[in-house]
């Protein structure tokens, strides 16, 4: 059982933990939800944490999973593997968490400037399908095939610049420009650095 009290670990993991949501929702109001969310779970479970030296990665998995829920809930890039989180606080190696953290990189230049527009709005910034097609002067069902199509076509880059490996749950384990690659959405090489 843990000694330690929410009001402690807020003052040692709030900054940190606000650092590492922001990096993969981009947008700071969203990231202070979801962090008020963790540390609401972090007052409720405290008490059951029985190894405190495993605290920071504890604290870190309820950001992660926090955080892919509040990507399900928008219902996220369809057809694109679950965005994985790495479960500590250490340096990111995990091929997923890369991938979705360099998520806008890839969308500006795999799509076309309208369709890239559209998948921004929708699935990165959270906006609703009326505030989209508000947005871009689009009927509400012009705006929902627009996102759609940027997403199929988004999957359709990936696939064909990229070979990935996945693990049993379907999560991208690695991932690296196919050999000939010239779409820009290069990837990573078996060192971990993107290729440009």
């Amino acid at each position: 059982m843990s000694t330690q009290t929410t009001h402690v670990v807020w003052e040692v993991f709030s900054q940190p933990l606000r650092s590492y949501i922001l990096k993969r929702v981009c947008e700071p109001a969203e990231a202070d939800d979801i962090l008020q969310e963790v540390f609401l779970k972090i007052h409720l479970k405290l008490h059951t944490l029985r190894d405190e030296e495993r605290l920071a990665a504890w604290l870190y998995k309820i950001a992660r999973n926090a955080i892919t829920d509040h990507y399900r809930s928008k219902q996220g890039l369809e057809g694109l593997p679950e965005i994985a989180f790495s479960d500590n606080g250490e340096e990111e190696t995990d091929a997923e968490a890369k991938l979705a953290a360099e998520m806008r990189y890839y969308v500006s230049v795999c799509l076309p400037e309208k369709y890239g527009h559209a998948l921004m709005l929708a699935d990165l910034e959270g906006q609703t399908q009326e505030e989209v097609a508000r947005r871009l002067g689009l009927s509400l069902s012009g705006a929902k095939s627009r996102v759609q199509r940027a997403r199929r076509m988004l999957r359709e880059a990936f696939l064909r610049c990229c070979q990935f490996e996945f693990d049993g749950r379907k999560r991208v384990i690695y991932y690296a420009p196919r050999p000939g690659n010239s779409c820009g959405c290069g990837g990573e090489d078996s060192n971990g650095s993107r290729k440009e």
